[in-house]
């Protein structure tokens, strides 16, 4: 019997987009056995939804997603991947920008673990300009983010940004 392939696709996830996110996990699943979505806290950016909040809102968003799971992780990325028996860590790349410090990442974990691989994907070209933070922007003026964001995102946003 063939060994489970495991990819790991970490982030901050704040909030989880149908774009950068959605999309990458739907081909990551047409790629790889298993995806594990391993929400990282951020010691740079102040996030909006707590880790708690953050899992949840991807629970319900990739519910239906066979092989999906999601669970926080706040240790060297390369020893929880070798923890979950990984062979793959996934990086979604929007713009040239993206590369630089993916690149210098992937270089890092493989010099720190070379048996796991760095999977660079590109996100659906109507997905590109996609990321967490233009969503949370246009939520905070009060615009729509339908079609961008799974619909519990929507209105998680719509929550947070209510009496601001």
């Amino acid at each position: 019997m063939a060994k489970t392939k495991t990819a790991i696709y970490p982030g901050t996830f704040d909030p989880i987009t149908n774009g950068h996110n959605i999309d990458l996990i739907t081909r990551t699943l047409k790629i790889f056995d298993r995806i594990v979505i391993a929400v990282a806290p951020s010691r740079k950016k102040h996030p909006l939804f707590t880790i708690e909040e953050r899992i949840s809102l991807i629970k319900n968003s990739v519910s239906d997603f066979n092989g999906a799971s999601t669970e926080p992780f706040s240790s060297l990325l390369v020893d929880y991947a070798r923890k979950r028996e990984s062979v793959a860590i996934v990086r979604g790349l929007r713009a040239v920008s993206d590369f630089d410090y993916e690149l210098q990442m992937a270089l890092i974990n493989r010099h720190l673990d070379a048996d796991i691989e760095t999977v660079f994907m590109m996100p659906s070209q109507e997905y590109i300009f996609l990321s967490s933070t233009v969503v949370k922007e246009i939520a905070s003026f009060g615009g729509s983010v339908r079609g961008l964001v799974p619909a519990v995102v929507e209105e998680a946003l719509k929550e947070k940004f209510k009496n601001r």
